[in-house]
């Protein structure tokens, strides 16, 4: 008797979680406006580490302990790592740029990257750095910006201002209000015509 009981209760838990689950007729779309209209991501991922190739080359290397997707926006869809972000990004010598910051936003139409909190850029072939605590990053032209203060280490060169903009190896530098270490020639021009 006990059995026939056990028995029927579970075929009907089982009946009821079918008519539950079919009963559900939301569509992706559904799915997606709602998560957007929560301001939630549609996915999260810890522990990311990315490699992207071409031609089987190493082009770029992502590390971030987490990774908040918001695709689902429509007007203009990101990925957010609230825990911090490292970027290397090699070219077709292997020579590579690292980027490292606490929080970083990518939004994906314009592939236009905010990074915040003790921002560092590294050229690892010539050992160039820069510090700063907010930094733009356009990915399609390879250039990089901030209006903030920024200190900038080089071979010869220790500088420092507000307002920097270079492309991503730190090799062409403009700068606003700059102040610091530049070395000159004998013809009192600044020795690396790459600083402006």
């Amino acid at each position: 008797m006990n059995k026939v009981i056990n028995l029927s209760f579970k075929f009907f838990a089982a009946i009821l979680l079918a008519a539950l689950l079919f009963s559900c007729g939301n569509n992706l779309k559904e799915v997606q406006d709602f998560l957007a209209e929560k301001n939630l991501p549609i996915g999260v991922a810890h522990d990311v580490y990315l490699i992207h190739t071409d031609s089987g080359r190493v082009q770029t290397k992502l590390l971030t302990p987490l990774m908040n997707d918001f695709a689902n926006r429509e007007e203009h869809p990101y990925q957010e790592f609230p825990e911090g972000i490292e970027v290397t990004t090699y070219d077709e010598l292997g020579d590579s740029i690292t980027l490292i910051g606490d929080y970083a936003k990518t939004y994906s139409k314009t592939l236009i990257s905010e990074v915040k909190g003790n921002v560092v850029v590294i050229n690892h072939k010539d050992n160039s750095k820069l510090y700063t605590d907010q930094l733009f990053w356009d990915q399609k032209t390879h250039y990089i910006y901030t209006e903030k203060a920024f200190k900038l280490y080089r071979k010869l060169d220790s500088i420092k201002g507000s307002g920097f903009e270079s492309n991503e190896d730190l090799s062409k530098v403009i700068t606003s209000n700059p102040s610091g270490v530049v070395y000159v020639n004998e013809s009192n021009e600044v020795a690396d015509e790459n600083i402006k």
